[in-house]
């Protein structure tokens, strides 16, 4: 990597554009940018880049659309996520196609720093490092592991499941949501066991491309293929002794599925290339977000691979069905919070704990987290406070009733209003009623704020201080 790391911006916003670059630059970056996704893919085409910040929702197409062009094009380049917190749920799906992280609107310069560097990081974003996984569940802090044992019957159960399987070698699947911790309780077995001393390497399948995931997972000779200018022992064998963790295991190619399938049958592997095989000895934790037996019926899965694997499966609840977990987790993330930023906020305000209890966490804990973070970040007193948590999340409980219960999801129908009909009413609305007319300027554009200022004739500053003056005079 270059001393210097290079950034492309892709965001359909000319102003938005124009003030990170300049700021980004500022900062130590090189910075180029561009207004959609079909000029991204023409840019990376002609350019190298370290790490693309995108809007994930463009013009032409959405971030989920982009990421896996991005990772053809270049599959070393870091993702992050630009999102309107209506959107995290799909924001935090992205992640599990390879994104390394997601921010979200309203954009804040010390969170957007913090959030870049983290990911590039040696530990992020080191090419041609032999351990490919990310840790990205909640719980990671760096390269250090903070195992946070939950207060209900449901957590309770799963420690007692680890403390069971911990000290066999039998291969585990891992069942849950996007972010609700599962990689933890993959390196939690691994420390339990006999091979606690040995490597453990987490391999996130949904990242890797179907002509790179072989090499990968299996390594490569120099020269067996355009590109392949070294060695490169493959994650397997760099887990020799110890543990791999393979999540999303049902995003591996059909023919990758084949070759995994040899390589848990005969304890043996070869690189791409080569003609002699690695004796192995290797413990595989998998996880998947669907039942991998649901993906074996539907041809997506192997089904002998699948069998393989299911010798002792654990099932991960959502956060939103263990809520009296939530606040520990808040508590826990909120230190993680203050060591890395060097602050000493205290705790939540009852105000904030309720809200935070109410919330359904379409991200589960991933998204927590990253809500901990950003209002830690906000906080000026010694309390968390509800003007620092995001509008939709502190206004949670009104939407919901106004929305009849299916906020910013994309099945919801509104009536459309025409833009004029919208500003006159803005212009002639008292205080009382300016709130219901920016809601339905924000349903209407399925909470894209950007969208909602325009049909408001508004610039999109102004909404948010509204948004911030609203949440004050409701949390007041």
């Amino acid at each position: 990597m270059n001393s210097v790391n290079s950034i492309l911006i892709v965001d359909d916003d000319s102003d938005m554009c124009l003030l990170l670059s300049r700021f980004l630059s500022r900062n130590g970056y090189e910075v180029a940018s561009v207004s959609n996704g079909k000029s991204a893919i023409d840019w990376l085409r002609k350019n190298t880049i370290d790490l693309v910040l995108c809007d994930f929702r463009l013009d032409d197409m959405t971030g989920a659309d982009l990421l896996p062009r991005i990772k053809v094009l270049q599959p070393e380049c870091l993702v992050i996520i630009i999102t309107g917190y209506s959107d995290v749920k799909d924001a935090v799906e992205v992640i599990k196609s390879g994104a390394i992280d997601y921010i979200t609107k309203p954009l804040f310069p010390d969170e957007i720093l913090i959030t870049i560097k983290k990911a590039l990081s040696p530990l992020k974003s080191k090419k041609g490092d032999d351990t490919t996984g990310r840790s990205q569940e909640a719980g990671f802090n760096g390269s250090r592991v903070h195992f946070i044992v939950g207060e209900t019957p449901e957590f309770s159960n799963i420690i007692r499941q680890i403390d069971l399987v911990a000290p066999t070698n039998y291969s585990v699947i891992i069942y849950g949501e996007s972010g609700s911790g599962k990689e933890v309780i993959a390196h939690q077995i691994h420390m339990k066991s006999k091979r606690a001393t040995k490597p453990f390497v987490a391999i996130d399948c949904g990242a890797l491309s179907k002509d790179l995931a072989g090499s990968e997972l299996f390594g490569h000779e120099k020269g067996s293929f355009t590109g392949a200018s070294s060695q490169k022992n493959g994650s397997l064998e760099v887990a020799n002794s110890g543990t791999v963790f393979l999540d999303e295991i049902g995003n591996l190619p059909y023919d990758v599925q084949v070759s995994l399938l040899r390589v848990v049958q005969e304890r043996k592997i070869r690189r791409i290339g080569s003609t002699k095989d690695i004796e192995l000895d290797v413990r595989i934790i998998v996880a998947s977000n669907e039942k991998l037996w649901d993906a074996a019926r539907s041809g997506r899965f192997r089904e002998d691979l699948y069998h393989r694997f299911n010798e002792f499966s654990i099932e991960v609840p959502s956060l939103r069905d263990r809520k009296s977990d939530i606040m520990l987790f808040a508590h826990h993330f909120l230190s993680l919070t203050n060591e890395e930023l060097g602050k000493n906020v205290k705790g939540f305000t009852p105000e904030v704990e309720a809200i935070l209890m109410n919330y359904v966490w379409y991200g589960n804990l991933r998204e927590l987290k990253n809500v901990i973070k950003r209002a830690t970040l906000l906080s000026d007193g010694e309390w968390i406070e509800a003007k620092t948590l995001p509008f939709e999340i502190s206004n949670f409980a009104k939407l919901q009733f106004e929305s009849g219960g299916n906020i910013g999801r994309n099945e919801n129908r509104f009536t459309i209003t025409e833009q004029g009909s919208l500003e006159k009413r803005m212009r002639t609305a008292n205080i009382s009623a300016e709130y219901g007319v920016i809601m339905d300027a924000l349903k209407q554009s399925n909470f894209n704020k950007s969208k909602a200022a325009k049909l408001l004739n508004i610039d999109r500053k102004t909404l948010y201080n509204k948004m911030r003056d609203f949440n004050d005079n409701i949390t007041d």
